[in-house]
């Protein structure tokens, strides 16, 4: 199965966008976008690349840009179970599935994918989180229950976020309650 999404969704926050591909092609998945945002008061872009494998569980990604005059070049490799940061051990992340890239809502839709809830169910998703700008992977206890058909009720207590994530029927999140708004899909998003 071949499957091409292209999103571009707005920050809440503050002032910014993130425009995101999705491919999945012959096992394996693709996420590779750009975001430009303000963070810390400075003008950010980042580019991103996350490979998955056919179960949705992140191998490897990168993000490149800059923060104000500061270059940002990070790589992250999972093998068997294991995290890298840069090639730094990072054993607190060990058994993570998923990786959430801070700065978008795009690798949300890794774990909602994966996981396959149906309406009812609950289940935790830890993932490696990448922490921005700091920039550094953490341990994001997180938790995704369906409540609805096409809606999340989304918790991850440790950075302090809790929202009914709407999403659209491949799992791409089309509101983010406070963070963000999906502006445009293209592809066979089922809204």
């Amino acid at each position: 199965m071949n499957e091409s999404l292209q999103m571009l969704w707005r920050r809440l926050d503050d002032v910014g966008h993130d425009a995101c591909r999705l491919w999945l092609s012959k096992g394996r998945v693709r996420l590779e976008g750009m975001a430009v945002f303000i963070a810390d008061g400075q003008v950010c872009q980042l580019r991103y690349r996350v490979d998955a494998d056919a179960a949705f569980c992140a191998r490897r990604a990168s993000v490149d840009g800059w923060l104000g005059a500061k270059a940002i070049k990070l790589r992250v490799h999972v093998e068997d179970g294991c995290w890298t940061l840069n090639g730094g051990a990072q054993p607190a992340l060990d058994g993570c599935l998923d990786l959430d890239l801070g700065f978008t809502p795009a690798t949300n839709l890794l774990p909602l994918r994966r996981l396959a809830l149906a309406v009812g169910e609950t289940a935790p998703a830890p993932a490696a989180y990448l922490a921005f700008p700091a920039l550094r992977l953490e341990l994001l206890p997180q938790q995704y229950r369906r409540v609805a058909q096409r809606e999340y009720d989304y918790a991850a207590p440790s950075v302090g976020y809790q929202g009914i994530l709407k999403v659209s029927g491949q799992g791409v999140v089309i509101d983010y309650p406070g963070l963000f708004r999906l502006e445009s899909c293209v592809g066979p998003v089922g809204r």
